[in-house]
């Protein structure tokens, strides 16, 4: 067919509600290069230019034309909201198909059948489902005229974002005829990726790339170790700052700890995680419609949110990789002459970056561990009863099963609930690959190190030449560098702050699967027999308090009056009803002062009896070493028993250092409520954090 351009710009008009709206650099191009069918294409542009109108407006005019409809595969489904509003304004009928609205899927497949939907959107995960392979793609794979993938770099093993599903990818593209329209898109890629693209997508790809300078944007680097330090700086500046922006960091935690702080502070911010839930949509809302003055986010909202006019983005910690960066803080200053993007750098985004590299890919020992476990097992086995044979975590044993599950061939597949050994074995290959794998994270985070060190001025033109642009057309940043030190009283109010936050425990209301053998009990624990919720002073080893319990711990071997004095405190603020009359610990065989001799002294603060009734009867492994909760609970199985001291009637506070999976205060408490103790608070010095 041939491309109408008149018939192409109304499109886009329409699309984008402006009546003087014209074709970026290139738009038209990418659109008439799909439409004639000229061949595979891949489109490298910055976020914003627009990528999304030449697919819907390329399916527009096919589907005018008499073709089939277009498969769009990407992995942003819940952030495509904007696009598929534009793409409807134009006409164009979208459908999704994705685990959020199953309810909705045999009404989509019907309309797909009677050729009422022009454009399918998929998750890249879709395609390793069964049903939806054999039932729905291969019902319509004769009729679809374009495959569009978005955000391609996914699919590159040196792409930032790497989703292993995107893998499915190369076997189907293989499949398909070699004249189908193939459209790809992307908004970071250097050479390396492009040629992977090149290798997966068929050798004759055509690539229109666009300039990566934006002229915008002025780059700032500032090196704040602390955190109380940056969140000063963030409170100081954000006063001052014009306009609407985003806040990166790179933990939940941390998003929502930053966001409490602004808040404390007058500002009129929130949190945006993958936790967040339904209340995303309103939250993207609220910022595009100025009504916030930040969103602290995760990279939870990163490709495919679109406000063109934000004026900051500001990191908390340095993400891993320029290329990363290069996304996240490109969603600035599009549509404005001038905007920040300012990399604040912190002590702790080394560990927290480490974190990301080492749990990227399974170890030998993981891989061997639920291979062995499967061989035992001619049936196979379910998810949860492989955390019952192997001391892993659920996230790392659902790690290893997609990418063994994803390998070709692959060493194990799916029956039912149930995941089985196949007759292939794991190539050598598969190591190969998460070897260099790890050893370009590594470069990538050394070459973020270097970003953080530049001079004001150098910064846009090092990310350009990463990213294997041209730095030469770089200009001036258009605005001042931001101040570099930081009001001291501020500082001290944020560690004020970062004391006084404390963490809900939440109370286990059910044993593990399999029960506690030892005790006698599964299934449900009555709620008469249960913890009431707790609370926790820190995370371990946090900003805030969690330095000075790890000191007292593996240290001083001595918890300090401060912590004392903090936990008073934080009790008094929490006031448990009906309130505490007396006070015990759980003992440890490995330290047995520590925590008696803290609970002792918090129980004289406190004006309360203290009594040890609660003994360690049984050395086991310490709980952080146990991967899972079904582990950790097997391994608190007949460990605790009470020591026949006489157990008072009234309220208990339940005092221990550290909570991990939850399972020694859910005995404790159990114990003592069975042997007649009235409700059992909880509370510890410290959380773990160490499943996040």
């Amino acid at each position: 067919m041939a491309f109408d351009p008149i018939r192409a710009l109304a499109l886009l008009r329409i699309g984008s509600g402006r009546a003087d709206a014209s074709f970026r650099d290139g738009q038209e191009d990418a659109i008439r290069h799909v439409v004639d069918g000229k061949g595979r294409l891949l489109v490298v542009q910055k976020t914003g230019w627009g990528k999304s109108f030449v697919y819907f407006i390329a399916t527009k005019l096919l589907r005018e034309s008499g073709a089939g409809p277009s498969l769009l595969i990407s992995p942003l489904l819940a952030l495509m909201r904007n696009q598929i509003t534009a793409a409807e304004r134009m006409g164009v009928r979208a459908a999704t198909i994705n685990s959020d609205n199953m309810d909705e899927w045999t009404v989509v497949e019907g309309k797909l059948a009677k050729g009422e939907i022009d454009i399918l959107l998929i998750s890249p995960e879709r395609l390793a489902n069964e049903r939806f392979r054999t039932q729905v793609l291969a019902g319509i794979a004769a009729q679809i005229s374009m495959l569009v993938i978005d955000e391609a770099h996914c699919i590159s093993d040196w792409g930032h974002d790497f989703r292993p599903h995107y893998r499915l990818l190369e076997r189907i593209v293989k499949t398909l005829p070699p004249n189908l329209r193939l459209l790809a898109t992307t908004a970071t890629a250097d050479n390396r990726v492009m040629e992977d693209l090149a290798a997966v997508l068929g050798p004759k790809l055509e690539v229109s790339r666009g300039d990566l300078n934006r002229t915008s944007l002025s780059l700032q680097t500032i090196r704040l170790p602390s955190q109380a330090e940056r969140l000063a700086w963030l409170a100081e500046q954000l006063a001052t700052l014009h306009g609407h922006g985003i806040i990166y960091t790179l933990t939940v935690r941390d998003a929502n700890q930053v966001a409490q702080w602004l808040k404390t502070q007058g500002f009129n911010v929130d949190a945006y995680t993958g936790e967040t839930g339904d209340r995303r949509e309103q939250l993207e809302q609220a910022l595009l419609n100025n009504q916030v003055k930040a969103l602290v986010a995760t990279t939870a909202l990163g490709m495919g949110y679109d406000k063109p006019d934000l004026a900051f983005v500001i990191h908390y910690q340095m993400p891993g990789s320029v290329v990363a960066y290069y996304q996240q803080v490109g969603r600035a200053g599009r549509a404005l002459d001038s905007a920040y993007g300012v990399l604040l750098s912190g002590e702790e985004e080394s560990d927290i970056t480490d974190w990301f590299i080492r749990s990227a890919f399974p170890t030998r020992e993981e891989v061997a561990g639920v291979l062995g476990a499967l061989e035992e097992e001619a049936d196979g086995l379910s998810v949860p009863e492989l955390l019952s044979r192997v001391n892993l975590s659920k996230g790392r044993v659902e790690k290893t099963i997609a990418l063994l599950s994803l390998e070709s061939p692959a060493p194990i597949a799916k029956q039912g609930s149930k995941w089985q050994l196949t007759a292939a074995t794991l190539s050598e290959a598969f190591w190969g690959r998460a070897a260099r794998l790890t050893a370009l994270r590594r470069d990538e985070h050394q070459q973020m190190q270097d970003y953080v060190s530049l001079k004001f001025g150098d910064h846009m033109g090092f990310l350009i030449g990463a990213l294997d642009g041209d730095p030469s057309v770089v200009i001036e940043p258009a605005l001042p560098p931001l101040p570099t030190v930081v009001d001291g009283e501020l500082v001290k109010a944020a560690v004020e702050f970062l004391r006084r936050t404390s963490l809900p425990i939440e109370p286990r209301k059910k044993w593990p699967d399999g029960g506690m053998p030892h005790y006698g009990v599964k299934g449900l624990i009555t709620p008469a027999h249960q913890a009431e919720p707790g609370k926790a002073l820190c995370i371990w080893g946090d900003a805030g308090w969690g330095g000075l319990v790890r000191q007292g711990k593996y240290h001083d071997g001595h918890f300090s009056d401060d912590l004392v004095a903090a936990c008073v405190k934080m009790i008094q603020e929490w006031n448990p009803q009906p309130g505490p009359t007396w006070v015990t610990c759980v003992p440890s065989l490995r330290h047995p002062e520590l925590v008696p001799n803290f609970a002792q002294r918090l129980a004289a603060a406190l004006d309360l009896p203290f009594h040890l009734v609660i003994a360690k009867t049984d050395a086991r492994p310490e709980q952080k070493t146990m991967a899972n909760s079904t582990q950790q609970a097997r391994n608190i199985d007949g460990s605790l028993a009470l020591n026949g001291q006489p157990i008072p009637p009234g309220p208990v506070l339940l005092v221990d250092d550290m909570v991990d999976s939850r399972w020694t205060l859910t005995v404790s408490a159990w114990l003592l409520r069975m042997s007649g103790s009235g409700a059992v608070w909880p509370m510890a010095l410290s959380q773990t954090g160490h499943d996040e």
